[in-house]
């Protein structure tokens, strides 16, 4: 049975080489897309059997990608391609749903072997990353997971440094809505300003 994948990678020549990786197996590239809202829209128009989600994309980052995909088609499998020293980046893309993670620098034989492994249900931790780091900031997400993905959003912009207002008009919602938002998340993180919330957001990893 043929595996039907789209690609999501912001970089033309990556998105190509894996597009030549592919080209001799039983697998069909049914979708290319630059950015996290077009992995998205892809998804939900083709439903693939397995998204290659880049993490560092214009629009929509791949976790949040990631996350909103398993909330619209959470049979899609979502095999994160990441590059070397970011298994804080790739535990939260598991945390968001993610089936695995693969090194871009990657074979032929890994590449099959991880779309294989997802494919079958299976989670693939590919070499290169270290899976015990990875699995402590997994555990250092689980606060995260009360949040619902609206609040996440809502959390990075405040962490950002924008007024109730300026999130309002980010997200297309009324300011009551993020003050609503705001409430919630201290009292789920038992958190008490916004000085307290980009703490908070800097130690996971939300911002840079």
């Amino acid at each position: 049975m043929t595996v039907r994948i789209v690609i999501a990678e912001d970089q033309q020549l990556v998105r190509q080489g894996l597009v030549a990786l592919l080209a001799a197996d039983d697998v069909a590239v049914v979708g290319e897309a630059e950015d996290g809202k077009a992995a998205i829209a892809l998804t939900q128009s083709l439903l693939p059997d397995v998204v290659l989600m880049d993490l560092s994309m214009p629009e929509l980052d791949g976790v949040e990608a990631t996350r909103r995909i398993k909330q619209l088609a959470p049979k899609v499998r979502v095999l994160v391609l990441t590059t070397a020293n970011c298994e804080r980046r790739v535990a939260e893309a598991l945390a968001a749903g993610a089936d695995g993670y693969a090194l871009k620098k990657l074979g032929h034989g890994e590449l099959m072997t991880a779309i294989t492994a997802v494919c079958a249900g299976k989670t693939y931790l590919g070499p290169g990353l270290s899976a015990d780091l990875v699995r402590e900031y997994l555990e250092e997400t689980d606060g995260n997971a009360a949040l619902t993905p609206r609040e996440s959003e809502v959390l990075k912009l405040i962490a950002q440094g924008l007024k109730n207002r300026e999130i309002a008009d980010e997200l297309g919602i009324a300011v009551k809505t993020v003050e609503t938002h705001r409430t919630k998340i201290m009292q789920k993180l038992d958190l008490h300003n916004s000085a307290e919330l980009t703490a908070y957001a800097l130690r996971r990893g939300l911002i840079e």
